[in-house]
């Protein structure tokens, strides 16, 4: 069973407000690990920063404004009928888990999820399949509201409109509402933020919340030579593997020659002109230093390094 929370009037700040009081359906794959935008440690710091911030970029609007066309989409193709929810939905087993839905199916247990997607990410969806954190999306909304069967659509940009059906499964949800769970209580309610995941939504976070240096005196971490040991050999690996990389580039070159474009039996290879334009900062520092003043601007950030003692 679940709570109604009418969101109908409310404002943007109101809503995204009520958006902290719990973990939604977009929060979830992020949790599981399965969202490549976001990590567990964002929604962390999502749902326990005191500033409640405004979501805007060109991705969000696009989706926002392609809802309904997507939904229309999803009628069409289906002879199903949808209809706008406007209640925020909250798990009464489990308050910590809020739904916000696109659509419900009108004379089915069953809900729809809207999405757009870039061509660029046409294969994701190819052979029936769906990004995993948009299933898991899916499934979030079906434990809290109780529904056995959620559909969701996507435009493809340019490309085509196509839509799936999930239904309920015990043991995937099972697992969700632990994995919820361990991280509200554990986490959010704590305090405690959650482990790293290597993510630039991780670098993203942590700068966040410790932007700037404080001259302090040296202090000890223990237990980290390891893991910064293995941080070494990882860097070395790399830089061998950058060189065979370049090594193999520099063979393929030689064979071009001047010629524009190649191929081989598995390969097409393109080497062509590519002409560029810079603004060469150290000649108009020294003639026009007044305007280099003007327009150059101070960012502050952190570097990261590693000596061996």
């Amino acid at each position: 069973m679940y709570e109604k929370i009418s969101i109908k009037g409310m404002s943007q700040l109101e809503w995204l407000q009520l958006r902290k009081t719990g973990i939604g359906g977009s929060d979830a794959g992020a949790i599981c690990g399965l969202n490549p935008y976001s990590s567990a440690m964002k929604v962390f710091r999502d749902k326990t920063g005191g500033v409640v911030e405004e979501q805007d970029s060109e991705a969000i609007r696009i989706g926002h404004d392609l809802e309904q066309y997507v939904a229309e989409r999803f009628m069409e193709a289906t002879g199903l009928k949808v209809r706008r929810s406007n209640y925020m939905y909250r798990s009464k087993e489990h308050p910590f888990m809020i739904a916000d839905v696109d659509r419900l199916i009108i004379g089915e247990d069953a809900g729809l999820e809207c999405k757009t997607a870039s061509a660029y990410n046409a294969d994701k969806w190819d052979d029936g399949n769906i990004p995993l954190h948009y299933m898991m999306q899916c499934y979030h909304y079906m434990a809290v509201t109780g529904k056995r069967v959620w559909y969701i659509a996507a435009v493809i940009l340019g490309r085509e409109f196509v839509y799936r059906r999930l239904e309920w499964d015990d043991a995937i949800i099972s697992s969700l509402i632990a994995m919820e769970k361990d991280f509200w209580h554990n986490h959010v309610l704590m305090g405690k933020i959650p482990p790293p995941d290597g993510s630039k939504a991780c670098d993203e976070v942590i700068a966040q919340y410790f932007g700037t240096a404080k001259a302090s005196a040296v202090i000890k971490l223990s237990g980290f030579d390891a893991k910064l040991g293995r941080r070494r050999e990882i860097l070395q690996k790399i830089a061998e593997l950058e060189t065979e990389k370049k090594q193999i580039e520099q063979e393929v070159k030689l064979v071009m020659g001047e010629h524009e474009l190649a191929r081989s039996e598995s390969y097409s290879v393109s080497w062509g002109n590519v002409d560029s334009t810079r603004l060469d900062t150290k000649r108009i520092k020294e003639e026009r230093p007044e305007i280099y003043a003007n327009y150059t601007t101070v960012s502050h950030s952190r570097r990261f390094e590693v000596k061996v003692a």
